[in-house]
């Protein structure tokens, strides 16, 4: 199933061998002019010494770690904060709708990386969410509108997810990529612990407002040293003659430069695919608190207004778009499709079972609240230690396919036997492997399959395929979650109603929109015992689903061509980290 680097490359002969750019609409020039980015992170790699190197690795950890911190403690704080406005069903609908913009705000990080540089992106990134931030602190905000702006916390994390990514594949090579992400990721598995204690000590104490303000301070602080170096060392480029003058915007009128990058951005093209995602994915979590359910006019208006912009999506992506979000050379890679469904369907499985497992766990077990959160965490900390195993054996074997197939057949394992483990009966041991099963899995599978996207790209094209496989991924996540808030929100409350037929209707109303109330009964309080029999049949249809989705990734793994990787930094052209030719690219050019 596998297929020599050679055959793929001589497949996608879309990319210039003389010139590192690919044919497309564009010109050269505004293809040089769309990559400008790309063109001073290889200049920067030319002046970076030893300590100016060590300064980038170490700043760079540094956003790790509080791109950790936010990740395991931000996620604890939702089903409080829903269920303290006596509406916990909501996390499906606020989920889906922080997924969408997350899945259409990467692309524009990634071009914002592309056309101006990484060290403009970071500062998007740590500044954008920042005024978002503080009303969440503030206790007379209103409710929804505070858990609206929740979804800003997830666009600053996963914003630093996609550029950490991004650097890491400007600055290894193929060889080493995959360990040195994995690497980055070391910071979860000791904030798995301290962020766990944190999330706990701020719900009981502080409130979980505070929770997502505290990043308000953190964030700036913590990106800072990365964005001087990455600004430092184009400073130094630029001075040393190594980066070139932008001339094609330096006599532009200010509103031309912003059409311009308007156009860059494809702003058109994202707001179409993310109000279509947005209005078909919606309506399934929330149609069970509208008036009339599904017989409200509105729900019915949004699904079919979503479907009809699907289509005018990619019609004007294709045919009038001059820096689509997804490029035409990108859908004809069969590494970067593949990646990207995998990515799909994975994601459509793991929300299946992660959307409201810290709810179910903190009804269902007579666990603490920290032993509750230290268990949330359990699947990130195995899917970090594992992720570092899978870059060690794809540095040593030179391959990915291999460790990718392995890793999402152990996820689908770690998937299915949540089935079983799913009652109230089962161990907690039992419970805990199948979150450990899902990190091994995982970690294989995450590491592997973005070295492979990666791998099939020229580097103009790294930052935009990293975004474009997190993109359909994050919808993927968008559409797992709406599937699960479908299934909570239109059986949970009859599942009540069956265990418990002797409690009045507003107590079941009360027992579905919080778990506070749900875990405030004693384990063997026959209302305690229903609920927790209603969260066992609820999540046994969604673990179901999940599993049967949890297939498909694998099929599609085998039709993936397995890269070499080597020490270039892409397996398409023979360039290096500096976007010289290596050795055996001179040799080819000189014989052409």
């Amino acid at each position: 199933m596998s297929s020599s680097p050679q055959g793929e490359k001589d497949k996608s002969s879309n990319y210039s061998l003389d010139r590192d750019i690919p044919r497309t609409s564009p010109s050269y020039e505004d293809e040089d002019e769309a990559h400008r980015g790309v063109r001073k992170v290889e200049a920067i790699h030319r002046v970076f010494g030893r300590y100016s190197k060590w300064a980038l690795f170490i700043s760079l950890g540094l956003a790790a770690y509080i791109y950790s911190l936010d990740g395991t403690t931000t996620y604890n704080y939702l089903s409080f904060a829903t269920s303290g406005f006596g509406h916990h069903s909501l996390i499906s609908s606020i989920q889906v709708a922080q997924a969408v913009i997350v899945a259409v705000g990467k692309p524009v990080i990634a071009r914002i990386a592309d056309v101006s540089s990484r060290g403009t992106a970071y500062v998007f990134v740590r500044e954008l969410p920042i005024a978002r931030f503080v009303p969440l602190s503030d206790k007379y905000t209103d409710s929804y509108s505070s858990l609206g702006d929740e979804r800003s916390a997830v666009l600053r994390h996963r914003g630093l997810q996609l550029l950490t990514q991004v650097i890491i594949a400007d600055i290894t090579t193929l060889k080493w990529r995959g360990l040195v992400s994995a690497l980055m990721s070391t910071p979860f598995i000791i904030n798995a612990f301290v962020g766990s204690n944190i999330s706990t000590n701020i719900l009981q104490n502080s409130g979980w407002r505070w929770g997502y303000g505290m990043f308000a301070i953190l964030v700036p602080a913590a990106l800072s040293p990365l964005i001087v170096t990455l600004l430092w060392a184009e400073w130094k480029a630029r001075k040393q003659g190594l980066i070139e003058k932008n001339t094609q915007t330096a006599d532009m009128k200010w509103y031309m430069r912003v059409r311009r990058m308007a156009a860059q951005l494809d702003i058109i093209g994202l707001a179409l695919l993310g109000t279509s995602v947005a209005l078909i994915l919606l309506p399934l979590t929330l149609s069970e608190n509208a008036k009339g359910h599904w017989k409200n006019a509105s729900m019915i208006a949004m699904i079919v207004i979503g479907g009809v912009l699907i289509p005018v999506f990619f019609m004007y992506d294709w045919k009038l778009a001059k820096y689509p979000v997804v490029p035409a050379r990108l859908l004809k890679n069969r590494s970067v499709v593949g990646a990207s469904l995998i990515g799909f369907f994975d994601f459509v499985s793991f929300y299946l079972t992660f959307t409201y497992l810290f709810s179910f766990v903190i009804v269902v077990k007579p666990w603490p609240l920290l032993h509750a959160t230290y268990f949330s965490q359990t699947q990130t900390v195995a899917l970090t230690f594992f992720g570092i195993c899978a870059g060690f054996a794809m540095r040593f074997i030179h391959r990915y396919k291999y460790v990718l197939v392995v890793g999402l057949c152990i996820r689908l394992v770690g998937v299915g036997l949540m089935i079983h483990s799913r009652g109230a009966n089962a161990s907690d041991a039992e419970i805990v492997w199948t979150q450990i099963l899902q990190g091994i899995g995982g970690g294989f599978a995450a590491v592997s399959l973005q070295v492979g996207a990666q791998a099939s790209v020229p580097h103009v094209d790294v930052a935009m395929v990293t975004a474009v496989v997190l993109l359909i991924t994050e919808i993927g996540g968008a559409v797992g979650s709406a599937i699960a808030g479908a299934i909570w929100t239109n059986t949970m409350p009859g599942k009540i109603s069956q265990y418990l037929p002797f409690l009045p209707e507003a107590d079941r109303q009360q027992l579905f929109g919080s778990i506070v109330y749900a875990a405030s009964f004693p384990r063997g309080h026959p209302v305690r015992e229903g609920v927790i029999a209603a969260y066992s049949d609820v999540m046994e249809t969604m673990l179901i689903v999940a599993t049967v989705l949890s297939v498909f990734p694998i099929f599609i793994a085998l039709a993936m061509p397995n890269w070499h990787l080597g020490d270039k930094q892409n397996a398409v052209d023979d360039k290096n980290l500096a976007g010289e030719p290596t050795l055996a690219g001179q040799q080819e050019q000189q014989k052409s």
